[in-house]
C-alpha cells in the first residue's frame, strides 16, 4: 500500500489480546499504520511483546524499531501445560494465563491512557478480548475509540445468529449452520467475564470485501455495529515478504528452493494445538501414503511464557525413522516456522491448516488452496467459508467427526484431491485467482486500500 506522508499524526495505542493469533494480527496493523507515519505505541505483557516481536515476518528491522513497545512487567505466570488428551482442541491450558495477564495490565494500561492522552487526542485500538482498557478510555474525552476484530465477518455472523436462533437471509444456509461445541464451558465464562460491548467509535476487520463482500453488508446491519464506522482493511499482513532478522534463512526455505513450483503442501496447526498421538502418527501415515512433496511443522502448543518453548519430546517415539521414510520429499520443521515465507514461496501449492483467520488469511493471500482441519473457536466457520463459498479449499475433517481420530487414508485422500485430482486444479486455479485479488486491493484504487486510507482520514481529523 503506498504510504502518507503527513506532519504532526495522532498517536496511537494498540492494545492486543495474549495470544499468538491476535498478537500477530496486530502487531502488522501496527507496522503498517506506522509505515503511514504514525507513531504508534505498542503495549502489552513483556512476555507478549517479546513473543510478537520474535516471531512476526515480512518486515525491516527497522520498521520494526519505530514503534514504542511498552513492555508491562507481570508476576510469574501460572503453570500452562498443554493436554494432549483433552475431549476438546480449544487451548484451555492458557485460559488461567489470559485471565492473570490481563487482570494484571488493567492498571498499567490505565495509567498509560491518562499519560499519552494527557497533552494531546489519543486513537485506542485494541481486541475486543481487551475491552477493560476500552471501559477505561470511555472515561477520558481525549479518547478516540477503535476495535480491531481478529476473526471475518461470516464467522461474527454466524455467532451472532446461532446464539439468537436467527435464520440466514441469504440463498444459502450456510451461515445458520449450527456448529456446536466450538468453544468449552470455560472459555465462555472468561469471555463473559471480559465484557465485550465496551463503547467505541468504529470497528476495523482483518478481511477484505474481495473475500466476504456479502458477509460484511450484513454484519453492518447488526445491532452492535449500526451506527459504528466500519474499516475492512484486511490483509494487515505484508504480501512482498522481508525478513528483518539477520543470519541464515531458515532451512526449509533453502529445501522449498529445490522442489518444482506449485509441488508441495505446506502442513501446520497453528501455535495453540495439541494433538493426540494417535492422530500425529495417521497424519504422518497419510503424508507418506500422499507421496507429495510436503513440509510439516511438529511442535509442541505454546505455552503462557514462549521463551521456554520446548520440543516436542513424545513426537520422538511417535514418529520413529520417519524422517528417513520420507528424505528428499517430506520435510519436518519442529519449532516455529517461518509461515508467512513458506506460503509466498512459489513451490507452495497447498496448506493444510487449523483455519485460524490469521492463517487463513495469510494462505488466502499467498494464492495458495487449503486443506481445512479446523479445530475450535472461529475456525470451523472459517473453514466453511473457503470450502462451501469461496471454493478455494477441502475439508479434511469434517466438524461433525472432531472427536475422532481421522485415520491416514483420509489424509491422504485431501491431499490427492487437490494435489492430483481434476478438482483441485480448479481449486487451486481459483485460489490463485482469489489471492490476485485480494493483493490488487490493497493497491492504490482497491477496496482495502480505499478502506485503510478511509480510517487514516478519519483519525487524522480527531487531531
Amino acid at each position: 500500500m503506498g504510504f502518507l506522508n503527513r506532519d504532526n499524526k495522532i498517536p496511537i495505542l494498540v492494545v492486543p489480546f495474549p495470544a499468538q493469533g491476535h498478537l500477530n494480527q496486530l502487531l502488522h496493523f501496527s507496522l503498517l499504520l506506522s509505515a503511514h507515519g504514525f507513531p504508534i505505541h505498542f503495549a502489552s505483557s513483556s512476555i507478549h511483546n517479546h513473543q510478537a516481536r520474535h516471531r512476526v515476518r515480512g518486515w525491516t528491522s527497522a520498521s520494526l524499531h519505530k514503534i514504542t513497545f511498552h513492555d508491562i512487567p507481570i508476576p510469574s505466570l501460572p503453570p500452562s501445560t498443554p493436554n494432549p488428551n483433552s475431549i476438546h482442541n480449544f487451548p484451555s491450558h492458557l485460559i488461567s494465563v489470559w485471565d492473570s495477564v490481563i487482570h494484571h495490565l488493567r492498571s498499567p494500561l490505565s495509567s498509560l491512557l491518562h499519560s499519552l492522552s494527557s497533552s494531546s487526542p489519543l486513537i485506542l485500538i485494541h481486541d475486543p478480548l481487551m475491552s477493560i482498557v476500552g471501559h477505561d478510555a470511555a472515561f477520558i474525552p481525549s479518547i478516540h475509540t477503535f476495535k480491531f476484530q481478529c476473526i471475518p465477518a461470516f464467522a461474527k455472523l454466524a455467532f451472532i445468529y446461532e446464539l439468537s436462533s436467527k435464520p440466514s437471509p441469504m440463498d444459502n444456509h450456510i451461515l445458520s449452520s449450527p456448529l456446536p461445541s466450538c468453544c468449552p464451558e470455560e472459555f465462555w465464562a472468561f469471555f463473559m467475564q471480559q465484557n465485550c460491548e465496551s463503547p467505541c467509535e468504529g470497528i476495523l476487520l482483518n478481511t477484505s470485501r474481495t473475500i466476504e463482500e456479502p458477509f460484511i453488508d450484513l454484519l453492518a446491519k447488526e445491532d452492535d455495529y449500526v451506527g459504528k464506522k466500519i474499516f475492512t482493511v484486511g490483509p494487515v499482513s505484508p504480501l512482498t515478504v522481508t525478513d528483518y532478522k539477520s543470519g541464515p534463512r531458515h532451512p526449509c526455505l533453502a529445501w522449498l528452493d529445490k522442489q518444482p513450483l506449485k509441488s508441495v503442501v505446506y502442513v501446520a496447526f497453528g501455535s495453540t494445538i495439541t494433538m493426540p498421538d494417535e492422530q500425529l502418527k495417521e497424519i504422518a501415515l497419510g503424508l507418506e501414503k500422499s507421496k507429495q512433496r510436503f513440509i510439516w511443522v511438529l511442535r509442541e502448543a505454546d505455552r503462557g511464557d514462549t521463551s521456554k518453548e520446548e520440543e516436542l519430546a513424545r513426537e520422538k517415539s511417535l514418529l520413529l525413522d520417519f524422517d528417513k521414510r520420507v528424505e528428499g520429499r517430506g520435510m519436518m520443521v519442529r519449532g516455529w516456522a517461518p509461515q508467512l515465507d513458506i506460503l509466498a514461496h512459489g513451490s507452495t501449492a497447498a496448506f493444510m491448516s487449523h483455519c485460524g483467520w490469521n492463517s487463513c488469511m495469510e494462505g488466502m493471500s499467498m494464492g495458495v488452496a487449503m486443506l481445512t482441519w479446523p479445530m475450535h473457536s472461529d475456525q470451523p466457520r472459517n473453514a466453511l467459508m473457503i470450502t462451501a463459498h469461496l471454493k478455494v479449499g477441502v475439508m479434511v475433517r469434517e466438524w461433525e467427526k472432531r472427536d475422532e481420530v481421522l485415520k491416514g487414508e483420509k489424509v491422504d485422500e485431501a491431499i490427492q484431491k487437490v494435489m492430483v485430482h481434476e478438482e483441485g486444479v480448479e481449486m487451486r486455479r481459483r485460489a490463485k485467482e482469489l489471492g490476485e485479488k485480494i493483493r490488487s486491493g490493497t493497491n492504490e484504487g482497491g477496496s482495502s486500500y480505499e478502506q485503510l486510507m478511509a480510517f487514516i482520514d478519519h483519525i487524522s481529523r480527531c487531531y
